[in-house]
Parts: C-alpha cells; structure tokens; sequence
C-alpha cells in the first residue's frame, strides 16, 4: 500500500477547509496553513445564503447545483454544527423618506418595503452561520487525520523537476507535501510571486448582525432601496435560527491590507446600513446589534472562480475567486479539488470553464512592495 498523500493547502477559509474535508474523507493527509485564523475573513463575515438555481445559464450553474446538494448531505452527515436551514426569499424595493404606512406585505417589515417578487422556495434557498460552516468543516477534516498549522507562507518549495513540493513560511520553516493548493481568497494574488496565477482582487462588503430573537421568521430578502442622495442600496437579509439576523449592502473597491487582521470599514459605511435597517422593519429598529464586519470577497477579470493545476508547474493547483457564491459552492469546490488532485480529474463538476490558464498570468513586478 503507497503512503497517504500529503498535500499542503494554504488558507483556512471556507475553500481551504472544504478541500481539506473531502481529501482526508480519501485518505490524504492534508496540511491547512493559516496566517491569521480559520474563517477569519469573508468565510466568517459572509452571509452564507444558499441557493440552487441562481447560477442557471452560467458556467457555475453545475457547480452550484452539485454544491446545494452536499450542503443539506453535510449538514445531515455532520449533525448541522453550522445551523443549516432551509428559507423562503422574497425581492422588495423601498426609498429613504418614504412613510411606513402601517403594517408591510411581511410581518416583520414596515409598510414601506414593497414585496416585489418571491424569488424561492425551501426547496431552492437555505442559509448556514458562515463561521460555524467553516470551522465545523475543519474540525471534521482534523478528526479524519488533517492537520491546521498557523503560519504566513513565504515561498513554494520545488523539487528538482520543478514540481510543487511543499512551501516555506516565514521564519524559515519548511512544511513539505505531494502537492500545494493556493486557496487564499484575495491575498491568492500574493502566491503570484511565486506561480504564474492570473490577478485575484478583493471586493470590500460591509455587515451588520442584529440580536433579533423569534421576531423575523424564516424569510431572506433581497432588497433594492433608494437614499434620499439618488443613491441605490442593494442590501440582502438574511436571518439565521440562533436568533441572529445578517444584512449586508455597501460594497467598495479600497485597497487590500497584505495582513488580513487589519481589513477595516469604510468611513461612515455602518451608519448608513444601521439607518436602513432602522427604517425598513421595526423588528430591526427594536434589535441589538451584536457585529460590524467587513470583508474581502476574492474575484478575477471574467467574475469566474479560479479553479485547477496551475499551468507548467506539476503539484500546484489554485481553488479562489469565488466571489460572492463562495460560501454556496465550498463543498462542490472541495470534492472536485480532491478528486483532481487524488485521480487526475473531477468527476462531478467539469472544471474546464475554472482552468487558471483561461486568463492572463499575473506580472509579478506588479506586487513589488508589497511586502507581507
């Protein structure tokens, strides 16, 4: 019998650890790299809204699908740490100043939100608490035999071939492995110094959490509303069975911090959600609020995650840019990495529109002076 592979994973979001759940159910030995901590950036900040056809008609409409259902599979298999649960989704519209008028067309919101749509069912929409998901993948993975190492990888590891065979991090340390997956959300576009990946950007998004208890049932609402500036929100809504409610709207292109403790929001972004929020539903109006979150989402040039071997270099693969779906298709990301890397090929998901050489490589002296 060969040796279990070892496979080297950097980034513990929720790509990172779903990779490293479905290669230790084979029998790998993943090794997951962590600079700051396991679903420290968008994988613990996002809304974690699940959706089963919203991809249709897009190349990611096979993944998500595959990815929906693993998520209820996981769920069941893992006894739902992460509180997963099936929503209706509603679309509605609203403007800043317009008067509530009395009760909404929903329970929990003021009469001036307009219910313009129902955009699914609890057959097609479901939600799970973003962290819990992540760290509850994670923790699965370390019981099957993966291991989590912090630490800030400084360069890659090649064998005299070539091939990718493990990385160093800072301070001089080497973790070797059969092969490196790159799966870093925005701060991928790093690893760039050292592999030829196209450019992964950061897309800053801004969140509240509220405290509101039993006062807003199962329902996520997808919301277009108007500022008295002209200026249009689109904020989504989303509340979770631990009596929390996520919202989210205010997304901006600033500058990625090399260290991703120290992302930060924008000057006055909160205030302005808060004010929304107040004013759209007086179950939110009454309710604490227990999170002010921003984050990076990752995404590339054509809005396509980036997903396969990294071209010319054996070992190396790339799983990032996933954008705002990445909590939805983690699971299907994870399975069909650890297909390709253990067999040579995905089998439930066709990874050829993800292929990193799709796009241009990345210059490497674009990243002078980044520093760490």
């Amino acid at each position: 019998m060969s040796p279990a592979k070892r496979i080297v994973i950097c980034g513990g979001g929720a790509i990172g650890s779903a990779i490293a759940y479905y290669l230790s159910r084979r029998g790998a030995l993943p090794i997951v790299v962590e600079r700051h901590e396991v679903a420290g950036s968008a994988s613990g900040k996002s809304g974690g809204f699940l959706a089963l056809d919203w991809c249709r008609g897009s190349p990611l409409d096979r993944l998500a699908r595959r990815s929906f259902a693993l998520h209820a599979e996981l769920a069941a298999e893992l006894g739902n740490p992460w509180l997963y649960r099936r929503l209706e989704t509603y679309a509605g519209h609203a403007a800043e100043g317009e008067r509530p008028g009395g009760a909404g067309q929903r329970s929990w919101l003021s009469g001036s939100v307009a219910i313009t749509g129902h955009l699914g069912s609890p057959q097609t929409t479901a939600l799970v608490e973003p962290r819990a998901f992540t760290m509850g993948l994670m923790r699965a993975a370390e019981a099957l035999g993966a291991t989590l190492k912090r630490g800030t990888v400084e360069a890659l590891v090649r064998s005299p071939s070539g091939a990718a065979v493990g990385v160093v991090l800072e301070g001089g340390e080497t973790v070797e492995g059969d092969a490196v997956v790159i799966a870093m959300g925005p701060w991928s576009i790093l690893a760039a110094r050292w592999l030829p990946l196209p450019a992964v950007f950061g897309f800053k998004g801004h969140s509240l959490i509220f405290r509101t208890g039993d006062a807003i049932p199962a329902e996520a609402l997808f919301l277009e509303y108007r500022e008295a500036s002209g200026e249009v929100l689109t904020p989504e809504l989303f509340p979770r069975s631990d009596g929390t409610t996520w919202v989210c709207a205010i997304s901006t292109t600033g500058p990625l911090p090399i260290d991703p403790a120290k992302v930060s929001p924008d000057d006055g972004a909160h205030a302005r959600l808060e004010a929304m929020c107040r004013a759209i539903s007086p179950a939110l109006a009454a309710a604490p609020i227990v999170a002010r979150q921003a984050c990076f989402r990752p995404v590339t040039e054509d809005g396509l995650p980036l997903m396969g071997q990294v071209p010319s270099v054996d070992g190396a693969y790339v799983a990032t840019g996933h954008s705002v779906w990445g909590m939805l298709n983690a699971p299907a990301t994870g399975e069909a990495m650890a297909e390709l890397i253990l067999d040579g090929a995905a089998r439930h998901v066709d990874l050829a529109p993800f292929a990193p050489a799709r796009l241009p490589t990345l210059d490497p002296a674009q990243l002078h002076g980044t520093g760490r």
